[in-house]
């Protein structure tokens, strides 16, 4: 009887892992967990008993000190981190290395690889951030907050393609692919705002140091350097020098993710020629030892497998299917929670439209670049590619549904509030204004990203109606 209880147990955690899995596997399910958690962050950022803790604790310092016996010495790194840094600074790192991954793999082998494919979304994509940039600028010139015209220029991939995948058959396949590949394309536009942008001063001596050993790991991928383990310490030694030479450090993820190999250690021929010796030996041992499965010498064969197995898939694909889930379900809810916490201590901040003389419009630029300036792009320089003929129209896709479809690229969120963190600092701007100004930035991506989800969904549903279903 005493064993009931424990296998009762057993079979719930059992239950909870199998459902666990699944979840994990939908397409929508980032996107829940990113909205709940900025549910979270909000609530611990207003509630009056959670407010303060949540703040100080983002704020707690997290460096290292070492200090030489004498005391005499006092070296610390990272100077000046704190928690909120060490998320955006080094967790985020893991992200842009993971988007690094999947920008490579579409132009290596998927949806961008051939210039008949990438062509309309990549210029998509170019005119999704021209215009809403445009908005921004024209909203808020000459203003404290014209430096944020980066932030509703970025298409969150998570929500846009979960929102689409509970649509279901009401959008064309095409246009799901299309929606993918210009939001992958989205990402890369947005990196190199970032890096060129949204720096700080740069140290030429040390930013040439990491840039000789970005060339010696290009020369090592180059002579056919297959091993992931020898990528890790440049990489590592690459964001030490980019995070004191003044470009932002998680374009360190970025760069490295393009040299790590597409390409196997073995080839195909190569896999099938072991394997078989391999699996024979596998049979051998079986022979000679009829004692329970898997004996010594059959683990011995089988641990060979496993390891011909891994070195046939490339190290690019293997690092993104292991990051995968722990950047979608670990360091983005994570970064939600840290940056999403707006304490709203003056209603004005959902008024969106007010406009300051001096400190502009950034709530405004925002809103509307999302909202109006994302479909209004994407739409735009599709027909003008289309008409051009340097594209071609989705198939079993329309105007009106391409539109529709468009709206869901008006979901900022993670990169537009990353942009915004980065965004109106500056030497002759006081910092309780730049915290104002990204408080009411991310107040204006939360609620620009919801309107273009809500509007987008509905525009789909009401166009899909009116004409034939789709497939």
């Amino acid at each position: 009887m005493a064993l009931i209880p424990i296998y009762w147990w057993n079979k719930e955690v059992r239950n909870f892992q199998v459902s666990q899995k699944r979840f994990t596997k939908q397409p929508w399910a980032n996107g829940v967990v990113l909205l709940g958690c900025v549910v979270i962050a909000m609530l611990l950022a207003n509630l009056p008993w959670t407010s303060q803790l949540y703040h100080d604790f983002l704020q707690t310092d997290f460096t290292f000190h070492i200090k030489s016996p004498s005391g005499m010495v006092d070296w610390v790194f990272p100077r000046g981190m704190t928690v909120e840094k060490f998320i955006n600074d080094i967790l985020m790192v893991v992200f842009f290395f993971t988007v690094g991954l999947e920008i490579k793999r579409e132009v290596v082998c998927g949806e961008l690889s051939s210039f008949r494919k990438a062509i309309l979304p990549v210029i998509a994509a170019f005119g999704g951030v021209a215009v809403p940039a445009l908005i921004y600028t024209i909203v808020n010139r000459g203003t404290l907050a014209a430096s944020g015209w980066g932030i509703p220029t970025a298409t969150d991939i998570a929500f846009a393609v979960g929102i689409l995948s509970i649509l279901g058959d009401k959008v064309p396949v095409s246009l799901k692919v299309f929606l993918t590949a210009l939001a992958i394309a989205d990402d890369l536009i947005a990196i190199l705002v970032v890096a060129i942008f949204y720096g700080g001063s740069i140290n030429l001596p040390l930013l040439g140091v990491a840039l000789v050993i970005i060339l010696f790991v290009a020369l090592m991928k180059f002579l056919g350097e297959k091993r992931i383990g020898f990528y890790i310490v440049p990489a590592i030694a690459v964001w030490f020098l980019f995070y004191y030479s003044g470009i932002h450090a998680t374009m360190t993820g970025v760069v490295i993710a393009l040299l790590i190999p597409m390409e196997a250690r073995y080839n195909k021929a190569k896999f099938h020629r072991r394997s078989r010796i391999l699996y024979e030996g596998l049979l051998e041992a079986e022979n000679r030892d009829d004692s329970e499965f898997p004996n010594g010498p059959e683990r011995h064969f089988l641990r060979r497998l496993s390891s011909l197995t891994k070195k046939t898939i490339p190290p690019s694909y293997r690092l993104e299917h292991k990051l995968n889930p722990i950047v979608n379900f670990g360091i983005m809810p994570v970064f939600a929670l840290a940056n999403a916490g707006v304490h709203i201590s003056d209603p004005s901040y959902f008024n969106v439209f007010h406009l300051d003389p001096t400190l502009g419009g950034a709530g405004m630029g925002i809103f509307l670049g999302l909202l109006l300036g994302k479909p209004i792009g994407i739409t735009l320089t599709s027909w003008l590619a289309i008409k051009c003929k340097l594209g071609e129209m989705p198939s079993k896709a329309s105007w009106p549904m391409l539109f529709a479809v468009a709206c869901l690229g008006g979901i900022g969120f993670t990169m537009s509030i990353f942009v915004d963190t980065l965004s109106f600092a500056g030497p002759d701007i006081h910092p309780a204004i730049t915290a104002h100004l990204r408080d009411a930035g991310k107040v204006a991506v939360l609620l620009g990203s919801l309107c273009s989800g809500v509007f987008g969904s509905l525009l789909i549903s009401f166009v899909a109606k009116l004409g034939p279903k789709k497939q």
